[in-house]
């Protein structure tokens, strides 16, 4: 479901214990249209690089996307301003 879905998005960074790599494949997911109100698959592009960014973030190994540029840059962008954060 929906809840489960967001749930498990949610912890993601818990199944890291196990010491294996993550993989995260939000990518055009109903549960994406469900959010956005997007039927279509091919106009979540926005929402997928939102969920494989926040997947990333949260301490995915491999992102599986069909949006390989658009998702590459977002992850390159969140790369750049951690890079660049200073201490408060």
């Amino acid at each position: 479901s929906l809840e489960h879905n967001l749930d498990l998005l949610d912890r993601f960074g818990r199944f890291r214990e196990f010491g294996l790599p993550l993989l995260a494949g939000l990518s055009r997911k109903s549960m994406l249209g469900r959010i956005t109100g997007r039927e279509n698959a091919d106009q979540r592009v926005a929402a997928s690089v939102a969920g494989a960014v926040l997947a990333a973030e949260r301490g995915a190994d491999i992102l599986r996307v069909h949006d390989v540029a658009e998702t590459v840059d977002a992850v390159k962008v969140i790369h750049a301003l951690r890079a660049n954060r200073k201490p408060s």
